[in-house]
């Protein structure tokens, strides 16, 4: 008899699931899991705010250590109760609209993934320390601390460098400035031949009485722009090729009380004032066969009127 019913408490009698704990056929879930029919199964709710609760901490510890390490300000280790209280729990737990016991399985379960995740250590009381890794930290530094830091790193190759490229910025400004300078100084210069040379013409064909020269001043004034004024080697420039040029004369002369240098053409019937009046010419019988061309139809178109009317 009494082995029969001990058969039958053995086939009534299911075993106690794991992460449960059964009392007197009754069966409770430990913390952090629910049940679900006869188990226990973990708390889906209560793992996501572990994890938030552990995506906090990972940033707090890593900005802070970046914050350290870029500006030298703060620690790298953390005390995992300064850590908590840097978090204020208070808000933590109103924040995940969790009562107190769900909050501190909740943090617990946070700490054990942050403990794979980060460094930590064992301080002299007992509590544990944290510090967020090298190679995690530098996903939480400025860019502009990650640029110094890397400048600093390679501070004896980029010094050689950029002292390289700054020289040759200047060199070739440099050119640049001398090619510009030079071309704009033949510009002139070919100004101021048409100029003396018009100016020689005009003077002979008025019977003499024109005066044939130029103040060198006045042409300066006059071609170069306010800007160019104030740099004295252009207009240097100028003069050296006017001194060159043996169709110019220099020499200086008395104009209106004070003394002047002036630049006089000293060519006559030059190709380029050859050159000028062959074009004057050209276009001067150009303009009388149009005309003459156009007084033509006009007389035949006279003509044909008078016939249509006859």
């Amino acid at each position: 008899m009494l082995l029969g019913s001990m058969l039958v408490l053995a086939d009534v009698c299911e075993p106690c699931p794991s992460n449960g704990v059964c009392h007197e056929g009754k069966l409770d879930c430990a913390r952090g899991y629910r049940k679900l029919g006869k188990s226990c199964v973990e708390d889906g709710d209560m793992d996501g705010t572990a994890k938030k609760l552990a995506k906090l901490i990972e940033v707090h510890l890593c900005e802070a250590y970046a914050q350290y390490l870029c500006g030298g300000i703060g620690t790298a280790w953390v005390r995992e109760e300064e850590l908590w209280n840097n978090l204020d729990e208070f808000k933590l737990v109103e924040r995940f609209g969790l009562n107190d016991a769900k909050f501190m399985h909740a943090k617990e379960r946070a700490m054990e993934i942050v403990g794979k995740l980060l460094e930590t250590k064992p301080a002299n009381s007992g509590i544990k320390e944290l510090k967020c890794p090298e190679l995690l930290v530098e996903r939480y530094k400025p860019v502009t601390c990650c640029i110094r830091q890397w400048i600093a790193k390679h501070a004896l190759v980029l010094v050689p460098i950029c002292a390289l490229l700054l020289g040759c910025t200047l060199i070739l400004f440099r050119v640049r400035q001398r090619h510009h300078l030079s071309a704009r100084a033949e510009h002139l210069y070919n100004k101021v031949c048409d100029i003396l040379e018009e100016n020689a013409l005009i003077s002979r064909s008025v019977n003499g009485e024109g005066e044939p020269w130029v103040v060198a001043s006045w042409l300066r004034d006059d071609l170069l722009l306010p800007r160019e004024r104030r740099d004295p080697s252009l207009w240097k420039k100028v003069e050296e090729l006017v001194q060159e040029d043996s169709r110019l004369d220099r020499y200086p002369k008395m104009v209106k009380g004070e003394l002047k240098v002036v630049w006089e053409w000293q060519v006559e019937g030059s190709l380029s004032a050859l050159a000028k009046r062959k074009k004057g010419e050209e276009s001067k019988q150009k303009f009388n066969e149009s005309t003459s061309g156009s007084s033509i139809q006009q007389r035949l178109a006279s003509q044909d009127n008078k016939a249509l009317k006859s």
